[in-house]
């Protein structure tokens, strides 16, 4: 099943799914790094996997001059192989990132065709991080934004490829989801603007909306009541991510722009290990659940970022 049905499923059945993504292992790293996390969370019964996407990054190394020298270098398999393993392995449906930071439509198109001829086709398109490096967006080597995307894969589900063949339609088109934001998005000027962008993807073609980590629910009930009030009616996927570490507290609303109420910034605060973090957050995790469950959500998902620990512990208490 692909993931807009799983969705549409859980709606009718007034129940809620589990699902959760998953980071590539570093290079040199084997699967079975990854397979061992999926062992920790498969008996919660997840739908869909999703597999984040990584560009190229770069290094400068010194040379023999004395000088620098760049280098690109890529950290992480590709998610194409990645998905494929953990389809074969589990025969879960997984979702691919794609992302338009790093990778020219070319490149986008071969990994489509890839994901095509393994069978693969639930997509979550989306911009990607931005990055210090911007020689593919000066060359227009890359799409800007992720309508661009969208407007690709909507393309060769209709089999027109970019050098301007025509084949056949897919037999099975490709589905995707895009991404939302309960707080908006770093670079728009305010929500209202962010949610009009948003329909714009929806009315495009997506299936659904993933949003960004929150911590406080009521942000992503206005947030819903506001996508709902644009006329968007596509099914909306809270992301979840428990904290774990002491460092989080400046780091992941310096990453991923978001807020950490006070109430759960003040117990952090208090801890002394990570340790002690972590049983904050599953305990904050769990309440924060257990609330969005009741809203009636089609599904939690779970960011599990090193803490698949934490999420295991915190869906065996809610599911």
């Amino acid at each position: 099943m692909k993931v807009i049905e799983h969705l549409n499923q859980a709606i009718e059945n007034k129940t809620t799914h589990f699902s959760f993504e998953l980071l590539p292992p570093l290079r040199g790293n084997s699967i079975y790094k990854v397979f061992n996390t999926i062992e920790k969370l498969k008996e919660f019964d997840p739908k869909y996997i999703n597999i984040t996407a990584h560009r190229d990054e770069v290094v400068f190394v010194e040379s023999k001059n004395g000088g620098f020298e760049k280098k690109v270098t890529r950290k992480r398999p590709g998610t194409v192989a990645v998905a494929a393993a953990i389809k074969n392995e589990y025969k879960i449906t997984v979702v691919p990132h794609v992302i338009c930071n790093g990778f020219t439509p070319e490149e986008t198109e071969n990994a489509l065709l890839d994901l095509n001829f393994l069978d693969i086709h639930d997509l979550l398109l989306l911009r990607g991080d931005s990055s210090s490096r911007h020689d593919f967006v000066k060359n227009g080597g890359e799409h800007k934004y992720a309508l661009d995307l969208i407007n690709q894969v909507k393309d060769i589900n209709n089999g027109d490829f970019l050098d301007g063949t025509h084949v056949e339609p897919f037999t099975t088109p490709f589905s995707f989801g895009t991404a939302g934001y309960p707080e908006k998005h770093e670079e728009a000027p305010n929500l209202d603007s962010d949610i009009y962008y948003l329909k714009k993807k929806i009315d495009a073609g997506a299936d659904y909306i993933v949003t960004q980590m929150f911590f406080d629910n009521q942000k992503f009930f206005d947030f819903e009541k506001r996508v709902r009030a644009a006329g968007i009616t596509v099914p909306i996927v809270p992301g979840i991510k428990p904290i774990s570490a002491l460092s989080q507290l400046t780091v992941l609303p310096q990453i991923f722009k978001t807020d950490i109420p006070e109430a759960l910034a003040a117990e952090v605060r208090k801890c002394k290990t990570n340790d002690d973090v972590k049983q904050v957050g599953v305990e904050w995790g769990i309440e924060q659940g257990k609330e969005l469950i009741k809203h009636g959500v089609p599904s939690l998902h779970f960011y599990t970022l090193m803490a698949s620990n934490c999420v295991r512990d915190i869906a065996k208490a809610i599911y």
